[in-house]
């Protein structure tokens, strides 16, 4: 707040000064005072006037730069109005109170579509649950019923069930402390899991799946694994190279303090100008739009997820030649105090 502008916002009150002031210097001189006295006067009124102004503006100006300084250093500049003091100017008081009073109807109209947002989750995840059991018995039955059941027609099934779970983990991702459980898990039976829940689709599209993972064990949520791993696995599955001998390397290696798994495949790789945008919300990139299979929330979930875990997750890819997944798992203390 400069004074400069303060001046500018009080143009009325001083115009409206120096017109009185000139009365009142018409009315000395018709009442023939000294003209020592009316400068005296003039000096005094002055003087008068400017500390009415400078202690009006120091005032509002300490307001005003606490309210503006706030601001920039919160990261949520709405909590302003709970460290911000009432001022002590009638104009900065109603501020105070206007500022309070929208800022309390915004935190109710945010907490009313906080509870229907969360009433509408609930009931997407109550959805999902009922809907996996009638494709599970599904999936079942086809595979009772090989000879009977298109392959095509599981294809499509396997597909449905994954992008339910899809739906099931982005809703929980938000809330993931409610429902994950960190234990020690192992990570070859993580990798069993997913390879026998992807072994059709691995057999179909003859592609080798090769381990290499001892008794490795790390702090983590397992069944969170176990989908982030299989989301990295169906990328590998659906953008393999049709013109060479496909394979998967799963690759666990023990560092100094941490462990890290590695997933990497000769597929078709990612192009250079799609790599820092891999895991963005919906993007699908080239080779979303050459497959035409590609929702662009695989990789957006699986780093969101990562990340509510404690874990880092890295990827690099050569174009026509290969793409390497990797999630770091560091060693923590605090798990360790918990047991």
């Amino acid at each position: 707040m400069k004074f400069y502008n303060y001046l500018k916002d009080k143009w009325y009150a001083i115009l409206l000064f120096l017109f009185f002031f000139f009365l009142s210097f018409l009315l000395f001189l018709a009442f023939k005072v000294k003209i020592q006295l009316i400068i005296i006067l003039s000096i005094l009124y002055f003087l008068f006037f400017l500390l009415l102004l400078l202690i009006d503006f120091f005032r509002k100006k300490s307001f005003y730069q606490k309210l503006l300084f706030q601001i920039k250093e919160l990261d949520q500049s709405y909590f302003v109005t709970a460290l911000l003091e009432e001022p002590n100017f009638y104009e900065g008081a109603l501020f105070y109170q206007a500022l309070y009073e929208i800022n309390k109807s915004m935190i109710e109209n945010v907490r009313k579509y906080e509870f229907q947002t969360t009433d509408f989750k609930e009931y997407i995840e109550m959805w999902i649950h009922e809907v996996k059991i009638p494709i599970s018995s599904l999936i079942l039955m086809a595979h009772n019923h090989k000879t009977k059941f298109p392959s095509k027609g599981m294809e499509q099934m396997k597909k449905i069930e994954d992008y339910v779970e899809q739906i099931l983990y982005y809703v929980r991702s938000e809330n993931a402390h409610k429902d994950y459980l960190i234990n020690e898990v192992s990570l070859d039976r993580v990798i069993k899991a997913v390879a026998l829940k992807n072994k059709d689709d691995l057999l179909e599209n003859e592609i080798d799946f090769i381990v290499s993972c001892h008794e490795e064990k790390v702090m983590t949520d397992s069944k969170w694994l176990e989908f982030i791993c299989n989301q990295i696995i169906n990328n590998s599955i659906k953008y393999k190279d049709d013109k060479k001998k496909s394979y998967i390397k799963v690759t666990v290696i023990k560092q100094k303090q941490s462990i890290k798994l590695e997933i990497e495949d000769n597929g078709i790789g990612i192009p250079a100008s799609d790599m820092k945008r891999v895991f963005e919300k919906s993007f699908t990139g080239y080779n979303g739009r050459i497959r035409k299979t590609s929702t662009g929330m695989g990789l957006f979930i699986v780093e969101n997820l990562c990340k509510k875990l404690g874990h880092k997750i890295e990827i690099e890819s050569t174009q026509n030649l290969s793409t390497k997944v990797s999630i770091l798992f560091y060693e923590n203390n605090y798990y360790d105090v918990l047991k």
